[in-house]
């Protein structure tokens, strides 16, 4: 892929100004523009990497490498997608594991939002974002299950503030956890990120509020199949919230987890979504089975 090299000097009336505020007007970049080269560490500052907020001084040398590749999410008909749900507004997909979301750089494949525009090509220019083809929310790379699809601009703006509303989406997830566990409860537990992780907020520090219930649907022993509600939506929330309370995922090492032999990912599945239908005002309902690999491990471990 080839890239463009813009060198920009700091004129004095720039001193203070934020850099991807400068960047912009000098290139005339749109914010999603923007946001994907500082993503791509495609921005320095007198040869250092530069992050979005800092602030500009007179004299300084800005360096920025331009993708000439199309942003947005390019079409990809070699990803398989399983639809749940469809209707003239919605989509409702079964993410697999192992599958990100969305691409980070400009022409990257191999993702939902890539199979999405090659199934509905009019998706490419549904959301805020051109990489997100319509997606009203995400999932980890190796969380399978449930996801929703706005098919125009007006839907997803509905779904998008209802997903960011407290309990707006009721969200249910289901996870295999080692750990001493009561039978259900509910963590409020405020997160920081920390790098490529989450961690609990420490007093005094800036943080989301993050919410969750759960509980237990199946047990032996210190193993548990919970359900878990997610009541917020802050990155990796159901992995540190149920790491926190000392029942680690089966599977998550980052968060603390067991390795298990025959499980290649965590196990954690968006189990369902439900939902008031942004047209009709219907509550619907999608839900998603357990793939065939969690399934296994589950009769193994708690028969």
């Amino acid at each position: 892929m080839s890239t463009t090299r813009h060198e920009l000097k700091v004129p004095p009336e720039g001193a203070g100004q934020r850099i991807d505020v400068f960047i912009g007007e000098q290139l005339s970049l749109s914010r999603n523009r923007l946001k994907a080269l500082f993503e791509a560490d495609a921005v320095r500052v007198d040869g250092r990497r530069a992050k979005k907020g800092v602030s500009l001084a007179a004299g300084q040398t800005v360096v920025v490498e331009v993708n000439d590749a199309p942003i947005g999410a390019v079409a990809d008909t070699t990803q398989t997608l399983v639809v749940l749900f469809e209707d003239d507004a919605l989509i409702a997909i079964d993410k697999p594991a192992g599958v990100p979301t969305q691409p980070i750089d400009p022409g990257e494949t191999g993702t939902v939002a890539n199979a999405l525009v090659a199934r509905w090509p009019a998706l490419a220019s549904v959301g805020a974002d051109p990489r997100e083809a319509g997606l009203c929310h995400r999932l980890d790379v190796e969380t399978s299950g449930t996801m929703l699809v706005a098919k125009t601009p007006e839907v997803w703006t509905t779904m998008r503030a209802a997903f960011s509303e407290s309990g707006g989406v009721d969200k249910r997830y289901l996870a295999l956890v080692r750990g001493p566990l009561a039978d259900e409860g509910e963590i409020e537990l405020p997160l920081v990120h920390a790098g490529d992780h989450v961690r609990p907020a420490i007093e005094g520090e800036e943080a989301r509020p993050a919410k969750s219930s759960f509980t237990v649907l199946k047990r032996k022993g210190v193993i548990s199949l919970v359900e878990v509600r997610l009541f917020t939506g802050v990155l990796h929330q159901v992995r540190a919230h149920l790491s926190a309370i000392g029942a680690p995922i089966i599977g998550d090492t980052r968060y603390g987890g067991r390795a298990e032999a025959d499980l290649s990912r965590f196990f954690l599945h968006a189990a369902s979504l439900t939902f008031t239908h942004p047209v009709t005002a219907d509550v619907t309902k999608v839900e998603s089975p357990l793939p065939p690999e969690l399934q296994r491990v589950l009769e193994r471990l708690v028969p």
